[in-house]
């Protein structure tokens, strides 16, 4: 068998696994019906977010669940954060407005304010939010009775991310790529192994009980990607923990600009992957023979007038079409996936020497280790 051939299967075998691995991505209930109202507490912790405050209250405050607080921590911002919500909230009761106390050294900044916010909460269900996201009215019956059909302690997702800006485009949808190439969701789903889970902190929903049983955020005060961490304390507890695909129903406008982005992507993606140089390495040469030696091909086919050699690069179009469809993002992007793979290449590299060199990840006027 060629080179070629293989790289050929290889690709197939890419777009089999993840319409097969899609089939476990569950969806939220779409139609929930719920024979109680459990307490919600709806939790978001704010950091410089004045430019997010009006349209976070606006999508809030359309939530049609009734036994519901929503508690807001403004975190030392350094904008007008704090004024505009107390602004946007006006009169409804439904809201609290907190500020956040000093953050003590050995903690990650949201992950004390989180933990600031669930120490106020009063609620069954802990909901925690990102500032910049945006839900559906119905999203917390959506959660509850997902949850329930699924018999899960927490749930999380990945939101749609509606990007305006090229590296943002480039970069930030592949977190949906990410997970469902990389990670089996039918274990992931279906049982508590702690090494087969993912979660993202825009959108968490978790059990108060269960919560309160893993520490809370206090047992990751130092991490920089708590809600995995989170989440795996939860399957070490012998909770479950599921993934859904929750993009119909919430959004998040994740980065402003191409050097937020830059700035994000480098403070997450190395430790995301467990600080491990061998992991950096190995991903960049599985990355490299699925997704840029199709591309190489796609140029000889060009160079050699063959259509032949253009079906690699076609099929990983195809994987990246099928994942893009079923997250809501433009369908265009899955043209430029290998240019999405040199870029997320050269983050890894890039956010790995900056712990290598004993240097700090900034983010929003702070510093990490």
């Amino acid at each position: 068998m060629s080179f070629f051939q293989i790289v050929f299967f290889m690709t197939i075998l890419l777009n089999l696994w993840t319409i097969i691995n899609g089939f476990f991505l569950y969806p939220l209930v779409s139609k929930p019906k719920l024979s109680k109202q459990p307490k919600v507490s709806l939790l978001v912790p704010l950091r410089n977010e004045a430019g997010n405050v009006p349209g976070l209250l606006g999508s809030l405050k359309q939530i049609t669940y009734e036994n519901i607080e929503f508690i807001l921590l403004d975190d030392h911002s350094e904008d007008d954060t704090f004024a505009l919500l107390e602004k946007e909230v006006g009169s409804d009761a439904r809201f609290r407005i907190m500020k956040g106390k000093e953050l003590p050294p050995d903690w990650n900044g949201k992950v004390h304010a989180c933990h600031q916010l669930s120490e106020k909460a009063s609620g069954e269900y802990l909901v925690f939010l990102d500032a910049d996201a945006r839900v559906a009215p119905r999203i917390i019956e959506k959660t509850i009775a997902t949850m329930d059909k699924h018999q899960a302690d927490m749930i999380s997702g990945f939101p749609f991310y509606p990007n305006h800006h090229f590296l943002s485009h480039m970069l930030v949808p592949l977190q949906h790529m990410v997970v469902q190439l990389h990670l089996p969701l039918m274990v992931a789903n279906h049982s508590t192994r702690p090494m087969f889970t993912a979660a993202c902190g825009i959108f968490i929903c978790i059990e108060r009980s269960t919560y309160d049983q893993i520490g809370g955020h206090k047992s990751v005060q130092n991490s920089l990607v708590e809600d995995v961490h989170i989440a795996r304390e939860v399957k070490k507890q012998g909770h479950k923990m599921i993934l859904a695909n929750i993009t119909p129903s919430v959004l998040s406008y994740m980065y402003d600009s191409s050097r937020e982005t830059w700035e994000g992507f480098k403070k997450n993606i190395y430790t995301g992957i467990g600080r491990s140089v061998w992991m950096v390495l190995f991903l960049t040469v599985f990355y490299a023979f699925v997704f840029l030696v199709p591309f190489g091909y796609l140029l000889i086919g060009v160079v050699e007038n063959d259509i032949v050699y253009l079906l690699p690069y076609l099929l990983t179009v195809t994987f990246k079409m099928y994942v893009d469809s079923r997250t809501g993002h433009p369908l265009w992007l899955s043209f430029f996936v290998p240019l999405s793979i040199v870029l997320l290449i050269a983050m890894m590299f890039t956010s790995m020497s900056v712990h290598l060199k004993g240097k700090s990840y900034q983010w929003k006027g702070r510093s990490y280790e």
